[in-house]
């Protein structure tokens, strides 16, 4: 049907899918990818147990991606959390609901999945070839690939779709290396930032030596109108965990505006703060307050030196002050992790440099997806839900491009 081949670079979750919706169409595909392996931030989110997408209503789900809801409003419509979960049964792998609302495979093990997905690949006849990473153009406008055995170029291509990731996590590929060849081409770009990082706190030597590696568990985090439910963990550098990455966006925001950002958490969510002073007004005033803590409210030793921390002048004798700071105590957060340690970025190809079509408008037959657009959602599923939408709609509309060319 289609005489010329598809080229797609970029071996992640976005480009592996934009090359099945064109293969299945009847279209020759290559994959050109960086690393020696394909996915392989695939393969790392799947440590965690590969958190596909979520359940939540779709309004719901598609009010998570921020300001590029408008794209996302298309895009996840047409290609649902359930049209995911169908097609990961397609290949073999079930899937089920976790207590959270997120959507796991039951083996909970992103290899599994993948290596199905390959094979349903090499079934449709699509080439991957790694080792090839994207080094320039040529003076016609091609694209030119650097590979084992020499360069490869995409001259004659149907269609190309760049998949190339944002630019966390650098050592498994997404390097946000492609940015300056598409800068040198004009491409708008928004810069990168960091999303679904840690944070820093500026703790004290003592807090770090007694709670570093320590989870805060069931508790809220709250910042401004926003409140999140989940868990932390205490790290070296500050506080990591799903509330904080749901609130990434407005988080670094304002660090970058104001130097700094105050977040509350409520340590016991489930009690007022008088069933909390009550608790604690049962054990001995002359107990330590770990020992209170730990005897009124079941509460671990990390709480207890954040109290500590944040308590300021408030006498941490009196149940009246400690329920207050338990239900609302206030970490100033100083800065945020880098890119190299971030889940996703926000940031890349400013997405009015795209068409609808998601096909760049200053670039003919060249088309993006994936984390390389400038978009950016919390943890819960609707990272790769966004990728495979992304990838979907860049592979069926370059399908169309090549129909009429």
């Amino acid at each position: 049907m289609f005489a010329k081949p598809f080229i797609i670079i970029g071996a992640g979750p976005a480009g592996l899918i934009a090359a099945e919706t064109i293969a299945a169409a009847g279209g020759k595909v290559r994959i050109y990818d960086a690393m020696p392996s394909p996915a392989r931030k695939f393969l790392m989110a799947g440590r965690g147990g590969l958190n596909l997408t979520h359940s939540e209503p779709l309004d719901r789900f598609i009010g998570r991606y921020g300001a590029a809801r408008p794209l996302f409003d298309r895009l996840i419509r047409s290609f649902t959390p359930a049209d995911l979960r169908d097609w990961c049964h397609g290949l073999g792998v079930e899937t089920f609901v976790g207590s959270s609302g997120r959507v796991f495979p039951k083996e909970m093990k992103a290899s599994i999945l993948l290596r199905a997905w390959l094979r349903r690949l090499a079934g449709l006849g699509v080439e991957l070839h790694p080792r090839h990473r994207w080094v320039g153009w040529t003076a016609a406008g091609a694209l030119r690939l650097a590979g084992p055995a020499g360069e490869v170029t995409t001259d004659g291509a149907a269609a190309v779709i760049l998949a190339l990731g944002g630019a966390s996590w650098p050592r498994l590929g997404s390097d946000g290396g492609w940015a300056e060849l598409l800068r040198g081409r004009a491409v708008p770009l928004a810069p990168f930032r960091p999303s679904n990082s840690g944070f820093d706190v500026r703790w004290s030597a003592g807090l770090r030596e007694r709670a570093e590696g320590m989870p805060l568990k069931r508790i809220t985090v709250t910042f401004r109108d926003r409140t999140v439910p989940g868990e932390l963990v205490i790290t070296a550098h500050g506080l990591e965990g799903g509330p904080l990455y749901a609130l990434s966006a407005p988080l670094r925001d304002a660090i970058e505006r104001d130097g700094e950002a105050e977040i509350l958490l409520d340590l016991k969510p489930d009690l007022t703060v008088s069933q909390v002073q009550n608790r604690l007004a049962r054990v001995p005033p002359a107990d330590s307050v770990a020992n209170r803590l730990r005897k009124a409210l079941s509460l671990n030793p990390p709480v207890g030196a954040l109290l500590r921390e944040g308590a300021g002048d408030a006498d941490l004798t009196r149940s009246m002050c400690v329920a207050s700071l338990l239900k609302s105590l206030p970490i100033k957060l100083s800065g945020m992790q880098g890119l190299e340690r971030a889940i996703s970025t926000a940031g890349g190809i400013r997405l009015t440099a795209l068409d609808d079509g998601l096909m760049l408008k200053d670039m003919p037959g060249i088309f993006a997806c994936g984390e390389m657009l400038d978009w950016e959602a919390p943890t819960g599923g609707y990272l790769l839900q966004g990728c495979f939408a992304s990838g979907i709609a860049a592979g069926k509309t370059a399908l169309r491009y090549a129909a009429g060319h």
